[in-house]
């Protein structure tokens, strides 16, 4: 099994550390709506918009940028998105209403959207297919350490200081991750000496017209659909319809982010070592298992047995996604892996920002401030799962049909 050498451990580090922050970035709005809700008089419906607003926001800008991502340095890239990317998270922090909070994460979303692409794109120039499944399990991570602790210490900000000092805290940890990518990561822009100067319009439709890169977009999509239609609504579920504590929420977050984080890197070893179809089949089952399960629940539970279902739905998913990006990295040319990645990022953004107006359409408050209709959404997210396994089988025939292609040194 190949080694990571001391510089390529620092990139894996670095691109964790930037998906923590992005991913934090929108997996704080769960939890904290339990606080904006009342805070900013804000409906079921109106936060399904707050959490969609960012995503459409990203898949607009990773669209318009796909035709231009193979034609730059990926660390210059990656530097522009991100500064702006902690720009508008820093006017999140400053949001006093509704109007000024949706606007702020329409320009989170702009920049935001566009760096998770960048980073695959980076992972897929400096890591071959064997080391991958590996590497996408540890920068998977983030979501994991998200939720050790980004959530806990955002909700204990949040109960002392209010909602606001969350994202100024994501804002602090966005000046390191700057700082790094300024000062010690390399330029990437081995892709540059293969590149046929073709027009940044033409670029975009090269890539959106091949029926390889058509179907692995469409695979991703509906990857993406099952986060973007529970997350937002999970904590006032486990609030309102579950009983627990809004001071138990950090609890929950925390063990499940522990277990998840523990067991990502070692789905990323296993996915390299017996297959990574195999191991995205076995998340893929559990997950279903875990959602029918926990979309089940009613009334007064127990926060064990909360924390043991949402910990291993998010091995689960976790274990999903892992597989999933390293497969779909084999997909795409050298040349066109900045605009393939850039489009497979702004069509799971758009899907998931239509899967969450949806779930904001679908689910309902009563007058005693409990959900109604959250069954429903498990019942889809189910179908999305058990369609995406089948796609992912032909995308699987595809990969071990292309001749291997040696990364960048």
């Amino acid at each position: 099994m190949l080694t990571f050498t001391r510089y390529q451990k620092f990139v894996v580090a670095l691109l964790a550390l930037s998906q923590f922050t992005i991913i934090l970035d929108f997996m704080i709005l769960s939890p904290l709506g339990a606080f904006l809700m009342p805070a900013l008089k804000i409906s079921p419906a109106q936060f399904g918009f707050v959490v969609s607003v960012y995503a459409f926001s990203a898949g607009a800008s990773g669209l318009l940028a796909a035709g231009f991502a193979d034609r730059y340095d990926r660390k210059k890239l990656l530097l522009f998105f991100y500064i702006g990317f902690t720009i508008g998270t820093l006017l999140c922090a400053l949001a006093t209403d509704y109007h000024f909070l949706l606007a702020a994460r329409m320009i989170t979303g702009i920049f935001g959207g566009v760096i998770g692409s960048v980073v695959f794109a980076i992972i897929t120039d400096l890591f071959p297919m064997e080391m991958r499944g590996r590497v996408m399990g540890y920068v998977q991570t983030a979501f994991a350490s998200s939720q050790i602790l980004g959530i806990p210490i955002g909700l204990f900000l949040s109960n002392h200081w209010g909602w606001h000092s969350a994202f100024m805290m994501i804002v602090v940890v966005c000046l390191g991750v700057i700082a790094s990518i300024w000062f010690f990561l390399k330029p990437i822009d081995e892709h540059l000496k293969i590149q046929n100067h073709r027009n940044p319009f033409q670029h975009l439709v090269d890539t959106i017209s091949k029926p390889r890169y058509v179907h692995a977009f469409a695979t991703m999509a509906l990857l993406s659909t099952g986060g973007f239609m529970m997350m937002p609504f999970g904590s006032a579920f486990n609030v309102k319809n579950l009983h627990i504590q809004i001071e138990q929420l950090p609890l929950i977050y925390m063990v499940t982010g522990i277990c998840s984080m523990i067991t990502g890197p070692i789905v990323g070893r296993l996915s390299d070592t017996y297959g990574k179809f195999k191991l995205f089949t076995f998340g893929s089952v559990l997950s279903i298992a875990m959602v029918l399960a926990y979309t089940q629940l009613v009334g007064p539970t127990s926060i064990l047995t909360v924390t043991l279902l949402s910990t291993i739905m998010f091995i689960g998913i976790s274990s999903r996604i892992i597989t999933a990006q390293a497969l779909v990295s084999g997909i795409p040319e050298p040349s066109m892996r900045g605009s393939f990645m850039s489009v497979s990022s702004s069509i799971q953004q758009i899907s998931g920002g239509l899967a969450a107006i949806l779930a904001g359409l679908i689910v309902h408050e009563n007058t005693n401030g409990t959900l109604d209709h959250f069954d429903t959404l498990g019942y889809i997210v189910t179908l999305a799962l058990v369609i995406t396994i089948a796609m992912i089988a032909i995308l699987v025939q595809w990969t071990n049909d292309r001749p291997a292609v040696p990364a960048a040194s």
